[in-house]
């Protein structure tokens, strides 16, 4: 009875441990997520709101037309100007002996020419006593007339070295206010290189990056946190868009263009742009938008799995985004942990609040 008894047990455990090795036919990670969506509604947008910076009319680089080294910088970033202002000023050294070897050359040409002057008076005299031949003269001439050259080079060289001395001082041009100072006392500068960036006085502008769904309006507001807006109007735009962003830059001068907003040069604004894309935009909630490098996008739910919509975005407040995309007015889109989804993804829908 025994050994029956513990055949038995054993065969007991063994189909137990059987048992217990059965996996469940469907694996955890096929099971749909459970996924919250929200309708889509349309928009109705009177205005867009969009960043923009302040900036002046003109804005110019200042750069040496020389190469040196810079001895003394008498400004500071943000420093107001008047026109003719010292700014930077080049070690004059090098540029001091190029003029007295400019000099030199000139002297020594120009006695040269005096030479060939007089050589061809006394050839002349010769000539008319028929001493000499006319070939002769002409060589004469021809020797008098290149001296004259070498001296007319010497005289321009003398004033290109003049010229260099000059700029190895730098004004500025306008009044203004400097934005950007980058050059330093011992810097070592090519002829060309921005040392400083000066906005010119006068008039100033808002610079604003147009999405290429909304176009371009003509007409704009400045908005502050304190006082009226301040209307605006297009002055330019570019003639082609960002290849990468796709956007269009866009100037926006004050109307009337004496206005002062009260705000300082390269300050970040909200643009109000007078501009009704009521007709195809849609609204949908700020946590249905995801971005992963390709675009922003949109989820919706398709045979009960997760699909990816390309959107573009004209529009964005606190809690929703205005968009543009293949989508109807009552279409359901996955509002809430889209950063998670796979396209293709099983999912299901919540019950909506």
């Amino acid at each position: 009875m025994s050994l029956r008894l513990t055949a038995f047990l054993f065969a007991f455990l063994v189909a137990a441990l059987s048992g217990c090795s059965e996996r469940p036919e469907t694996a955890p990670g096929d099971a749909p997520r459970w996924v919250r969506v929200a309708t889509v509604e349309p928009a109705e947008l009177g205005r867009i709101s969009l960043s923009g910076t302040v900036q002046a009319r003109f804005e110019t680089p200042l750069a040496f037309q020389v190469s040196g080294r810079i001895m003394e910088r008498s400004v500071d970033d943000g420093q107001g100007v008047a026109a003719g202002e010292s700014l930077f000023r080049l070690d004059p050294r090098d540029f001091e002996q190029a003029l007295r070897v400019a000099q030199a050359d000139l002297d020594t040409a120009i006695a040269e020419l005096n030479t060939a002057e007089a050589e061809t008076r006394r050839s002349r005299d010769l000539l008319e006593r028929e001493f000499i031949s006319d070939q002769a003269f002409e060589q004469v001439e021809l020797a008098e007339r290149a001296s004259r050259e070498r001296a007319g080079a010497a005289r321009a060289r003398l004033e290109q070295a003049r010229n260099a001395l000059d700029y190895a001082s730098l004004t500025a041009r306008v009044a203004g206010t400097l934005i950007d100072v980058t050059g330093e006392p011992g810097q070592v500068v090519a002829a060309g290189q921005p040392v400083a960036v000066i906005a010119a006085d006068g008039p100033r502008e808002v610079e604003v990056l147009l999405p290429e769904s909304i176009g371009v309006p003509e007409q704009a507001s400045l908005l502050r946190s304190a006082g009226p807006a301040v209307e605006l109007r297009l002055r330019e735009v570019s003639g082609a868009a960002d290849p990468v962003t796709r956007s269009w830059t866009a100037r926006y001068r004050f109307d009337p263009p004496e206005t002062d907003p009260g705000v300082r040069l390269g300050s970040v604004v909200r643009v109000a742009l007078e501009r009704d894309v009521a007709g195809g935009a849609l609204q949908v909630p700020i946590g249905a938008l995801n971005e992963r490098g390709q675009g922003p996008q949109l989820w919706r739910i398709k045979d009960q799995r997760a699909e990816a919509l390309p959107a573009v975005v004209v529009g964005l407040d606190g809690t929703s985004a205005y968009v543009l995309a293949d989508l109807q007015p009552g279409d359901e889109v996955i509002s809430l942990g889209t950063h998670l989804l796979q396209d293709g993804m099983p999912v299901r829908a919540l019950a909506q609040d």
